[in-house]
C-alpha cells in the first residue's frame, strides 16, 4: 500500500485507487498527477485493503477494479457504501458484460468506465461523480440501451418498482430516460429546452418518488422497472419550459 496522504490539503478531489496490477496503478497515478484538481491520496491492491483505507483516508472518489484477490470490487463497493453512502465509487475495469455492470450499479457504484477508455473520459467521470452525478462510459451506455431494446416483452417489471415509476409525471419519466442515457443536468436542459434549475427540480422529485439518493440507483430502477422502450427512443419530446 502506498499512502499519499501527505499531499497538502487543497480544494482538490481526493481519489483512492484500488487495483491489483502495480503498473496500471502507476499509469493512473501519473495521469492524476498532471491534473490541477485531482489528488491521489492512496492505493490498494485488494478489496479488504480499499475498504480499510476508505475509512482512514476519507477520499471523495474510489476508483475500483472489478476483480481483485480476496474481496472483489463489487463486494468492496457494497461494504464501502454501507459505511459511507455518499462516497462516489467508479468501477474501472476491463469487464463490460451485463452481469458485471448491473452487479456494480446495484452495489452502489456511480460510475463505470472501461480501462481502455480515453484518459479524458476517466477524468470526466471522476469530476462528474465528485459533483454527485453518475457517469457510464459510452460503450456501457450503448450496451444498456441495447439491452432495453432487446428485453422480451413477456418479462414483467418488478411490481413494487413498477408502481414507483408509475407515480412519475410524463416529464419526470422523460428526464429519467435521459439520466439513464448518461446525460448530465446541463445536457438534459439543452435537450428539453428548459433551465438547469428546472431539471434539478425534476430530478429531486424523481429521487423522492423512487426513494433513491443518486443516479446510479435511478438507472437500476429503470432497468428493473422495464422502461426499455421509453429510454431507448431516439430522443425526447420538446415541451414548454416548466412541464
Amino acid at each position: 500500500m502506498i499512502d499519499r496522504d501527505e499531499v497538502p490539503a487543497a480544494l482538490s478531489i481526493r481519489v483512492l485507487l484500488a487495483d491489483d496490477h502495480r503498473l496500471f496503478r502507476e499509469g493512473v497515478a501519473s495521469l492524476l498527477e498532471r491534473t490541477g484538481d485531482i489528488t491521489l491520496v492512496g492505493e490498494a491492491a485488494n478489496g479488504e485493503e480499499v475498504v480499510r483505507l476508505t475509512g482512514v483516508l476519507h477520499p471523495d472518489i474510489v476508483l475500483m477494479d472489478l476483480q481483485m484477490p480476496g474481496m472483489g470490487g463489487v463486494a468492496a463497493t457494497r461494504a464501502i457504501v454501507a459505511q459511507q453512502p455518499g462516497l462516489g465509487i467508479i468501477m474501472l475495469t476491463m469487464f463490460d458484460d451485463d452481469e458485471s455492470i448491473y452487479a456494480a450499479l446495484r452495489a452502489g457504484a456511480r460510475g463505470y468506465v472501461l480501462k481502455d477508455a480515453s484518459r479524458g473520459l476517466l477524468l470526466q467521470a471522476i469530476r462528474a461523480v465528485a459533483q454527485g452525478e453518475a457517469l457510464l462510459g459510452p460503450t456501457i451506455a450503448r450496451r444498456m440501451l441495447e439491452q432495453f431494446r432487446q428485453a422480451p416483452a413477456a418479462v414483467a417489471p418488478e411490481p413494487a418498482v413498477s408502481a414507483s415509476l408509475a407515480s412519475l409525471t410524463p416529464r419526470e419519466s422523460e428526464v429519467l430516460g435521459l439520466i439513464a442515457r448518461g446525460l448530465r443536468n446541463r445536457e438534459i436542459a439543452e435537450q428539453l429546452f428548459v433551465s438547469e434549475r428546472t431539471v434539478g427540480n425534476h430530478i429531486s422529485s424523481i429521487f423522492a418518488k423512487l426513494h433513491v439518493t443518486d443516479r446510479s440507483q435511478v438507472i437500476v430502477h429503470a432497468l428493473r422497472g422495464g422502461l426499455g422502450h421509453g429510454i431507448a427512443r431516439d430522443g425526447p419530446n420538446q415541451g414548454s419550459a416548466d412541464e
